[in-house]
């Protein structure tokens, strides 16, 4: 079992986002993207992740037949009705297909919240680390890099 620090990056590979700081978050049961706009058109939900004030945002709308609505409780325990959808996230090279809530996160540090729904009998936690599966990540790259280096 890999440990997961307080945070660490994460790529949505479905989404086009790739190393995107997301804060682990035993308190929540059901993971969070950060999305400035959302509304259903057509039976369809149309949705734009992150917001202009994000480095890695882009204004690229995605269209999704397969979503939700559910009430869920923020952190100040207040219920909101939230869109859900379902995506891939890689985390330490393994790709999960989970839920995630959209909700305006503009405000928070982090634009990606990990719950429990994708920690439990995945990983550890240990507050005292952090970006742990990115820092792997990097290491990684660095030793494929040297190994195609030598190899020339």
């Amino acid at each position: 079992m890999e440990t997961l620090g307080r945070y660490d990056r994460v790529d949505l590979p479905d989404l086009g986002l790739y190393n995107i700081h997301a804060k682990i978050d035993t308190g929540a049961f059901t993971s969070s993207l950060h999305c400035s706009r959302a509304e259903v058109v057509n039976g369809q939900l149309e949705f734009v992740l992150l917001d202009e004030e994000h480095p890695e945002f882009t204004g690229m709308k995605f269209v999704s037949r397969n979503f939700d609505q559910r009430d869920i409780k923020n952190s100040f325990g207040e219920v909101e009705r939230r869109f859900l959808v379902t995506t891939t996230i890689v985390i330490f090279n393994e790709t999960i297909t989970s839920e995630f809530s959209l909700s305006d996160r503009g405000s928070l540090k982090f634009p990606i919240l990990l719950g429990r729904k994708i920690l439990r009998d995945r990983y550890l936690i240990d507050v005292k680390k952090k970006n742990l599966s990115y820092k792997r990540k990097l290491a990684e790259r660095k030793a494929a890099r040297q190994a195609k280096r030598a190899a020339r």
